[in-house]
């Protein structure tokens, strides 16, 4: 699982789609305590087989962390890999998980889970166990769970090989919105019922110039049935990789408001245990996807006009300052990071929820979630690391984002961190502050002159209560400082017949290949009255 970095965009989202081509119209009969003697109050469908029942706790569980940890790390078999070798793409979607085979995690049925099959995309069992009142089963594999067509290579497959992951449907079994798939990777439908982002149990080395990415991957899950109830589903992981395992636990709530637009709440508590040391680890960490928007005009080859899952990344420091980085598909790899103690949240964002800046009435951009990480213990020294990976398309994930602590961590070490991932529409914002919501650039100078060489014009609009009442004369001032170049035409105005939104404009003149880092604001007086706008600039890409 070192090495080079690798897509999980396309396995994901074609894993995602089994089980959904064809109209569900519910499932079959479930009786309780069916195949699960000794776990009483459990229900799982006919046909599903579970292993023998064993003790299980968090506590349990970190202390299965802990003890891997203090042995080598060995590598997942693979099991019959020539089988698997043969369910390719085309075959991979001829397999359905049979809807009547879902299982109910609670006892109102809000959660039906469904499983992946094992395919050559994703190779690597992972095992998944049902609990009840502090005992657990696994789900064993069978062939009977999922609808194969005759003669396909998977009916090859023997009894208990495992599954790929598993994904959490609404009560419907129309859609899902929840799924575990690949690595550490999970990710969710977000507010429009759309699937975006990536999220990942943990991040290591990533944007490293001196080591390789290490993708630790959860290997089994414990879905508990005692605690999910209501809206609220619990579900355990055990992680592990050559540096590192883990125990976590994912306690989820999903709710949707009077305008139908959803939010997820998940609070994630992970006990870290270190095989080797690892100066570079991501917490928190995200995937996602830049190809082009209103900033990189130049980058367009696409008849849409902006192709991205998120548009920016977005901080609250520790010392309370708000910051907005407009996203990049940079000329070349680039790693920042943004030294804070005490981060109070971060996390990606898609800020432009216009469908007529993207019009793309297929995949609908203009959907996808934005991601929020609330430290619920604090983070204390660190870094916000953003890794901008140059891309040519929309099928790669060439985003990441995570928080890297200050102090490497040893081997033999332990830590815990707990914190809470918001999938949602837009972050809460405070009214006294106004947020950027555009930025575009072009050639510098103005209209009607003969434009200067080497000059780009910036343009961002910010919008907000923060400008009510305020007007030309009122002392607005803008505020740039860019790392290099010579700074001209910096002003700013409220933009004609728009409530509450300001334009601040500067030109720019710099040369080279190497990147200029931007700030800009607003104030009147001594107070800020927006975020703080950050963006990296490069003359020569």
């Amino acid at each position: 699982m070192t090495g080079s970095k690798f897509d999980r965009r396309q396995i994901i989202a074609g894993a995602a789609a089994v089980g959904l081509a064809n109209t569900l119209n519910g499932i079959g009969s479930v009786q309780a305590g069916t195949s699960a003697t000794g776990m009483e109050g459990l229900s799982v469908p006919p046909g599903v087989d579970l292993g023998p029942a064993q003790a299980f706790s968090f506590d349990i569980l970190a202390e299965r962390a802990a003890k891997n940890a203090q042995s080598p790390w060995e590598a997942t078999p693979v099991i019959s890999p020539d089988i698997l070798d043969q369910i390719d793409y085309d075959a991979y979607q001829a397999i359905r998980f049979r809807p009547e085979m879902s299982i109910m995690v609670d006892a109102k049925r809000a959660f039906p889970v469904q499983l992946f099959h094992l395919g050559k995309f994703s190779r690597e069992p992972v095992h998944i166990h049902l609990v009840r009142n502090e005992e657990s089963r696994e789900v064993l594999y069978n062939a009977n769970l999922f609808d194969t067509p005759a003669g396909h290579p998977a009916r090859n497959l023997a009894p208990g090989v495992g599954f790929a992951g598993f994904r959490i449907m609404a009560p419907d079994l129309k859609t899902d919105w929840l799924a575990f798939l690949g690595a550490s990777y999970f990710r969710t439908s977000g507010p429009f019922n759309q699937y975006g982002l990536s999220a990942r149990g943990l991040a290591i080395n990533t944007g490293s110039a001196t080591e390789p990415e290490e993708f630790p991957r959860f290997t089994e899950f414990w879905l508990d049935t005692t605690a999910s109830k209501g809206n609220v589903l619990v579900l355990y992981a055990l992680l592990d990789s050559p540096s590192v395992t883990g125990a976590y636990r994912f306690t989820s709530q999903r709710s949707v408001d009077k305008n139908n637009i959803a939010r997820i709440d998940m609070e994630i508590e992970t006990r870290l245990f270190a095989r080797k040391d690892i100066t570079r680890l991501g917490v928190a960490p995200f995937s996602s996807m830049y190809w082009y928007g209103e900033t990189s005009r130049r980058q367009v080859v696409d008849w849409r006009p902006e192709i991205h899952d998120s548009d920016g990344l977005a901080m609250w420091t520790g010392s309370g300052e708000r910051i907005w980085r407009p996203l990049n598909n940079p000329p070349r790899v680039m790693s920042n990071a943004f030294v804070d103690n005490n981060i109070r949240g971060f996390g990606l964002l898609q800020r432009d929820r216009d469908f007529v800046h993207y019009l793309d009435d297929s995949v609908f951009y203009e959907r996808r979630a934005s991601v929020w990480v609330e430290p619920l213990d604090p983070f204390g020294e660190g870094e916000v690391h953003l890794l901008e990976i140059p891309t040519d398309d929309e099928i790669h994930d060439n985003i990441a984002a995570y928080w890297c602590p200050k102090e490497p961590f040893k081997a033999g070490a332990n830590r815990r961190y707990h914190y809470r991932l918001r999938w949602l529409d837009d972050i809460p914002f405070p009214n006294n502050l106004a947020r950027a919501t555009a930025t575009w650039t072009g050639v510098g100078g103005r209209p009607g002159h003969k434009r200067p060489e080497g000059v780009r014009k910036f343009v961002i609009d910010f919008q907000g209560a923060a400008f009510k009442g305020l007007g030309r004369e009122d002392g607005v001032e803008l505020v740039v400082t860019p790392s290099r170049g010579v700074l001209s035409n910096a002003y700013s105005h409220p933009v004609v017949d728009q409530k509450e939104r300001w334009r601040a404009l500067f030109d720019l003149e710099a040369t080279g290949p190497d990147p200029v880092d931007i700030r800009a604001y607003l104030h009147k007086d001594d107070r800020a009255l927006t975020e703080t706008w950050v963006f990296q600039y490069f003359p020569e890409p």
